[in-house]
């Protein structure tokens, strides 16, 4: 998470993402069928819900994945890889107590030149693709408050449900004294009764909501974070205040967390990649070694860890998804740069994942709308970036709005949704992963974890051919069917990426010429993500 003024935040996350490494299962095969439930990779992962939580419909027993190995690459058309995701339609909608909410984490410290209507038009934009609201990430400088206010203001003039929260950078904000906390109650207090603000309890009066990225050294002058946030900041707004439900993102044993007098829920940030795959989790450092962590792309294994912590605690959890994680500041300026694995389709596997077990999970929070400077956006390249121009101008995520939106509907309903517009998304990192580069920054750390792969996300109105070209002699066919495929493609120097999608002689989407090259020999090291997506 990365805002433009958050100097200190950097070297504090490199130890609060590390997690502990879990097992690796066989990949499966071409005569596969599995059922999708922790995800299709972890099957057995899942603890039982608590008795507080409200049980709702699961998708378990009518979503199935079936992979089919791919054959040979060639320079004439092929049929080759064909992954897919489908749903039943028959599987019940659930009901309005166990509603479901996706949000996505929205960086203030990143919005300094914004105007009402800039937020007016991210707000659009994100509803238009099922977000329900944003969490809106606020740092210490004077300014962000105005912004804030500007958020709440551009919500209430969209005309739409749109929903806000607070969620407190607290790598950021002063925390060391009850002067701190006052501060901290001020926003809860302000926007309890805006109508955007977003409300929340699994029984009873729903209270405002509101979350933290860390906080575990927070004491607001007390002897302990535990009883700096009971004593200053959770009681007060209980006792004769608006009160408020809090799932903070602490870095902290899960295990703790069930015992907290002073939350409703939990935030597992990291959940949303597998931040516990590093170079030595390769066998080898081979295509082999890489396919081999494949399973634990977008697993459930830190969801669990919250899950069994909060089993029979009346507390709720909210999961992360993001759909990729690179930084590259030099130890010059944040000292940041590293890469969590989001290759093998990470995006969509995270949002099955969740879909699967969202009887266990009310909330998911998407990282993030704007975080430019961790490459992990899913919005438009606006506002103000904290130095990260040289890997973000020219890298815009936009077409995995297309992504969220088909996931956010089946995470809220329950049911993958029947889709009527077909649509293809791609998108590779830039250069290939052992280029050389004059650039003064190394490699970031665990980039040998990379594939040199182009990743395609297919959403198919009807059984369909897919082609993907990457020069004018290479290209693959694909025989996918309704819904959902993952599909992939190598990539070598020189290579550009454009899909189709067909039936007969018709040709029902087209991604278009685009400006993307994998270029051999790049002016500097950078593994973001170049994204396109049919119209």
């Amino acid at each position: 998470m990365l805002s433009i003024t958050a100097f200190l935040f950097f070297t504090i996350v490199t130890v609060l993402v590390r997690a502990a490494p879990v097992p690796n299962p066989a990949l499966i095969t071409v005569t596969d069928t599995v059922t999708l439930y922790s995800t299709v990779y972890k099957p057995n992962l899942i603890v039982q819900p608590s008795t507080s939580t409200t049980p709702t419909t699961s998708t378990t027993s009518t979503s199935k994945v079936t992979t089919t190995t791919p054959t040979t690459t060639s320079t004439t058309k092929t049929t080759s890889t064909t992954s897919s995701v489908s749903s039943s339609s028959s599987s019940p909608v659930p009901t309005a107590s166990s509603a479901r909410y996706v949000f996505a984490h929205h960086m203030v410290g990143n919005t300094y030149p914004y105007k009402v209507a800039d937020w007016l038009a991210d707000i659009q934009k994100a509803y238009a693709a099922g977000i329900d609201g944003f969490a809106l990430n606020m740092g210490i400088d004077s300014w962000q408050s105005a912004r804030v206010a500007d958020a709440y203001t551009a919500a209430a003039q969209s005309g739409t449900p749109f929903k806000l929260f607070i969620s407190f950078d607290m790598t950021s904000l002063g925390c060391s004294s009850p002067a701190d906390a006052a501060n901290l109650r001020s926003y809860i207090t302000t926007y309890a009764n805006h109508p955007n603000q977003f409300k929340y309890s699994s029984s009873g009066t729903p209270k405002p909501f509101a979350s933290t990225f860390s906080g575990e050294n927070c004491n607001f002058g007390q002897g302990s974070y535990t009883a700096g946030w009971q004593t200053q900041f959770y009681q007060p707004l209980t006792n004769g205040g608006p009160g408020v439900s809090f799932w903070p993102s602490f870095f902290v044993d899960p295990a703790t967390l069930g015992s907290q007098q002073f939350t409703d829920g939990a935030f597992a940030w990291n959940s949303g990649w597998p931040t516990q795959l590093t170079t030595g989790s390769l066998s080898t450092n081979s295509e082999s070694g890489r396919t081999s962590l494949a399973s634990q792309v977008g697993d459930g294994s830190m969801d669990s860890q919250y899950l069994n912590a909060l089993k029979g605690s009346g507390k709720g959890y909210l999961a992360a998804i993001s759909p990729w994680f690179f930084t590259h500041y030099s130890p010059q300026t944040y000292n940041k740069n590293w890469i969590y694995l989001a290759d093998d389709h990470l995006y969509a596997k995270r949002w099955e994942t969740v879909i699967a077990n969202r009887n266990q999970i009310p909330i998911a929070e998407i990282i993030t709308w704007n975080d430019y400077g961790e490459s992990h956006y899913i919005g438009p390249i606006e506002g103000a970036q904290p130095n990260s121009q040289a890997w973000v101008d020219g890298f815009d995520h936009t077409g995995w709005l297309a992504i969220t939106s088909y996931y956010a509907k089946a995470f809220k309903t329950g049911v993958y949704p029947t889709i009527s517009k077909d649509q293809v998304v791609l998108y590779a990192r830039p250069h290939p992963r052992d280029a050389n580069s004059p650039d003064p920054v190394a490699r970031p750390t665990n980039y040998q974890l990379v594939s040199d792969t182009l990743w395609a996300v297919v959403l198919a109105s009807a059984p369909s051919t897919v082609t993907i070209t990457t020069s004018p002699t290479t290209s693959q066919s694909f025989s996918v069917p309704a819904g959902v495929s993952k599909l992939s493609v190598p990539l070598v120097g020189g290579n550009t990426m454009r899909a189709t999608v067909t039936r007969g002689s018709h040709t029902f989407a087209d991604t278009g010429a685009n400006s993307f090259v994998f270029n051999a020999n790049p002016p500097s090291y950078n593994f973001n993500a170049y994204v396109v997506a049919s119209p």
